[in-house]
């Protein structure tokens, strides 16, 4: 099974577009995949939101963090004929959502589960864009879809992922990921 691995950042922010209602808006600037099948990653740019869609269309299973309240949205008015919302998803902050009942950012996740950290945010991704700094932008999507593909990975073989809480204690949430 190809397991797909995806982040995408934009080219505007929510304050940008009128708000989280118009996420439709805010425009992909560049995607990341990785591929189980290849071990390798593939950047996608704005003008090839349809081949990035053919790549997905084409998982056995998609991994990402907040893919499917956001990656996905953004990605429709591209794509407004497919059901992105029916691919095969695991939606790892949607999957601790579940269990916790609230939400847990990647960074914590990713600090707490591999001591490792996000390099940048999206705040700086949509700056990077502005800028034309694209080679900065495109290392950090594929540096999120690294540590997204990490802690899928810790997850499936130990059964649990951690975090850290707003007050700094670390705490292990069980998951049931299948690789």
């Amino acid at each position: 099974m190809n397991i797909i691995v995806f982040d995408l950042e934009t080219q505007n922010l929510f304050e940008d577009v009128g708000g989280r209602s118009n996420i439709g808006l805010l425009k992909v600037s560049c995607a990341v995949t990785w591929s189980s099948v290849r071990n390798d990653f593939t950047l996608y740019w704005e003008k090839d939101v349809p081949a990035l869609v053919a790549e997905l269309k084409t998982a056995g299973r998609v991994i990402g963090f907040n893919v499917k309240g956001f990656d996905y949205e953004v990605l429709r008015p591209y794509v407004p004929e497919e059901r992105l919302q029916f691919l095969p998803t695991l939606d790892i902050m949607d999957d601790l959502f579940h269990t916790l009942s609230f939400r847990v950012s990647l960074d914590s996740v990713a600090r707490a589960t591999l001591g490792d950290s996000k390099s940048a945010s999206g705040l700086q991704a949509v700056e990077w864009w502005r800028l034309g700094e694209l080679d900065k932008l495109a290392e950090y999507c594929k540096v999120d879809v690294d540590v997204t593909r990490r802690i899928y990975e810790f997850g499936c073989k130990n059964g649990f992922v951690q975090y850290f809480t707003r007050l700094g204690s670390k705490q292990k949430v069980k998951v049931n990921w299948k690789c």
